[in-house]
């Protein structure tokens, strides 16, 4: 199995190893500390070592920050966690805060005193966050100190050491392209903007552009490293040497020169000491880094990480795989379904052993090489945690007249899935049908989106709401976020949402995943993943226009759907989807299963 279901954090932990960190926050003279969810490559997925906010408040979330002053200390989520935050951190020891209604930034400009010092490690900031920082500091009368040594790593005792799993060359066949002319394009770049090198930060473009990929985070196939590229054409790989076999180094090539991570603050150094102009991206280069150029003297100038665009437009060689990873994936799903019909009524099927029995099932097409995240097996009100994990602590029977929500997804070596299904376990009520329905109106309407050329999804997100806001409800997340080709299951700079400004660009993925939450009883979100295609003519149109492909094939539940709230073009929409499902699932399966799936699948009409 690749994920567990124990939860390492405790929130009884809270007031004693925040008493410890106020101590030693004492004895560095400082009267604040900043404990953001990040490593030193600002990565959604962090390694074991770098899971400080876990450790320090037990929120498990992905994403979160920590602020202890000396008398008080909060804690700042986003919408996808308001419910888990209270239930996994100590609330006598934190406040809890939405950060777009309590931006952090404000509530430390109310918080400080003057004279003050708030102090932050600069290897887990962005030099864009430091700004906003030293900004809410400075309104209040206060300074904001950057310290050599992380004080919580000081007294986290037991801290699991730094991962030390091989780098491995991701091959032609999967990569579509190789590196030497990745690396080529984006020098090329370089030079074009009279630049004489990049730092890249970011593990994922590190891995897109080196054609490599590693093990040294949960479920992201990611080397944690750094690289410079520059624009003599030459790049330098910094990691522990203990990572490169043989094998990898001659896949590097000769413009590629690995060295050890401990030498990256020399190499920045040199930088400036030559006066090099060196383009750095202020949103997600550790704050460290823009430091030590800086002092040393380079000419720094920002600017996006140069990788982010090219990774995100996959080539025909990555749709194509994407294509067969979906197809693999759901006959998986499929068969999932068809068990969950079939055991649920016997009162056995809990959240954890659902969540095995499905990946169980994705381990049997032989190329499974990890889950892209773990599983959100959630039941009953649990489904309306937005990003639930359960655990041996919460696990829950999944029971008749309640939805299951399970948004899971796989990594192959051809692709990267991420799927939501939302089930009705034996006879769903009116209103989970209405609601279930909805959600499934503006999942439909984006699917079936059509845009011209410099669409963002900013533009089209209210498409996913609309039913949903006609009827006075809405959801509190993204719509869709990019995903990678191997990699990370989260990707930018692409998204749907109401700040998704990236216009979208042919082999682009998105996910399509609105929903719906009904706090303590129950969750509805339906995910599928898009890849963005060619504008093409329309008839009678001015303009060519582009649309979205789905890539994801597993059944809707039906026992969900009230065809009379659905249009002609929608049930047109849904009915075309299913025939495609059962084209690519049922040759796959078993003949119980195949008579599943005719019905699970069947056309409807009003």
């Amino acid at each position: 199995m690749f994920q567990t279901y124990t939860d390492s954090a405790d929130a009884s932990f809270g007031p004693a190893r925040t008493a410890a960190l106020r101590a030693e926050m004492a004895r560095l003279d400082v009267h604040g500390f900043l404990i953001p969810r990040a490593d030193e490559h600002q990565g959604e997925y962090v390694p074991p070592h770098a899971e400080r906010l876990s450790w320090l408040t037990g929120f498990t979330g992905s994403a979160g920050l920590a602020i202890v002053l000396t008398k008080t200390a909060a804690v700042f989520i986003d919408g996808r966690y308001t419910l888990q935050v209270k239930q996994q951190v100590d609330l006598e020891t934190f406040q809890t805060h939405h950060m777009i209604e309590t931006p952090a930034t404000r509530w430390l400009t109310e918080n400080l005193e003057a004279g003050q010092r708030l102090a932050y490690d600069p290897w887990l900031h962005t030099a864009d966050n430091v700004v906003r920082l030293q900004e809410a500091a400075r309104k209040a009368g206060a300074e904001l100190v950057a310290l050599d040594q992380n004080p919580l790593d000081t007294v986290w005792e037991d801290q699991p050491a730094r991962p030390l799993a091989p780098i491995v060359p991701h091959v032609l066949e999967h990569a579509g392209q190789p590196a030497c002319e990745k690396l080529a394009a984006l020098t090329k770049g370089l030079r074009d903007k009279n630049i004489d090198a990049t730092v890249l930060t970011m593990p994922d473009s590190i891995a897109w552009a080196f054609n490599i990929r590693g093990q040294d985070v949960g479920h992201s196939p990611l080397p944690l490293s750094f690289a410079l590229l520059n624009a003599d054409g030459s790049a330098e790989l910094f990691t522990d040497p203990r990572k490169l076999s043989d094998e990898t180094r001659a896949h590097l090539g000769s413009t590629v020169t690995p060295r050890p991570e401990a030498e990256l603050a020399q190499a920045l150094d040199q930088l400036g000491q030559e006066k090099k102009t060196v383009q750095l991206d202020p949103a997600t280069c550790a704050n460290w880094i823009a430091m030590r150029l800086n002092n040393a003297g380079a000419h720094v100038q920002k600017g996006t990480d140069p990788c982010e665009l090219p990774k995100a437009c996959k080539n025909p060689t990555e749709v194509a795989g994407s294509r067969a990873a979906h197809t693999r994936d759901g006959i998986a799903l499929s068969r999932f379904l068809h068990w969950l019909e079939v055991e649920t009524p016997t009162g056995t099927v809990s959240e954890i052993s659902a969540s095995q029995q499905l990946e169980t099932l994705r381990s049997q097409t032989n190329v499974l090489k990890d889950i892209s995240f773990d599983t959100i097996s959630g039941a009953g009100p649990n489904g309306a945690i937005v990003h639930y994990r359960v655990t041996e602590a919460t696990n829950r029977t999944l029971n008749q007249g309640e939805l299951y929500l399970v948004d899971s997804g796989g990594q192959y070596l051809d692709g990267t899935t991420d799927v939501t299904r939302t089930v009705a376990i034996g006879t769903p009520s009116a209103e989970m049908v209405r609601h279930f329905t909805l959600v499934l109106k503006g999942h439909i309407s984006l699917a079936n989106a059509r845009f011209p050329d410099g669409t963002n999804g900013a533009q089209i997100d209210i498409l996913a709401r609309q039913a949903l806001w006609s009827a006075g409800l809405d959801f509190d997340h993204g719509t869709g976020h990019g995903v990678g080709s191997y990699l990370s299951v989260h990707e930018g700079p692409q998204r749907i949402s109401k700040m998704g400004y990236e216009p979208f660009q042919t082999g682009m993925i998105v996910s399509n995943e609105p929903g719906f939450y009904k706090t303590d009883a129950y969750g509805i979100r339906i995910e599928n993943l898009m890849v963005v295609t060619e504008p093409t003519p329309v008839e009678d149109g001015e303009r060519p226009m582009r649309g979205f492909e789905t890539l994801t094939l597993a059944p809707i539940d039906l026992n969900l759907v009230d065809a009379q709230l659905l249009s002609d073009a929608e049930l047109e929409w849904l009915n075309a989807y299913h025939a495609r499902v059962r084209q690519a699932v049922e040759p796959q399966m078993s003949k119980e299963e195949k008579q599943w799936l005719e019905t699970a699948t069947r056309p409807l009409s009003k």
